[in-house]
């Protein structure tokens, strides 16, 4: 089966968790990275910034990784900025956030999107 996504996130978040239960139950193939043990490169964080439509819809403002940062560092201006942010801190990335075959980001998970997107296919028990 070909691998349908790659899902980048933190291991111990409920939408990690939940996007990828939702992907077991309906059969996709997916390969989850751990953004806290792997680092994604500064070039694949600037390809989706740019996929997503700017550097605030892959930033996750209301979540707790966000809310501790100083607030000298809430507000990046730059790529590198940017970069360095999410690579120090990957919790400030939306989680999870999925990379299709096409180059297509999901950001976040609500199954709503998923199955728009997957299909439900076939259910597991």
């Amino acid at each position: 089966m070909a691998e349908a996504a790659v899902l980048y996130g933190l291991a111990g978040t409920d939408a990690c968790r939940k996007a990828c239960a939702w992907l077991d139950r309906f059969g996709h193939a997916y390969r989850f990275v751990d953004t806290q043990r792997e680092r994604p490169a500064p070039e694949a964080l600037k390809a989706w910034a740019q996929a997503a439509g700017g550097w605030d819809a892959l930033a996750d403002r209301s979540g707790r990784a966000w809310k501790g940062l100083l607030p000298q560092r809430r507000n990046p201006e730059s790529d590198p900025e940017w970069t360095l942010l999410i690579r120090e801190h990957p919790g400030v990335l939306r989680q999870p956030l999925a990379v299709l075959a096409d180059g297509t980001l999901l950001l976040g998970f609500t199954g709503g999107q998923y199955e728009k997107r997957f299909g439900k296919g076939r259910a597991t028990a």
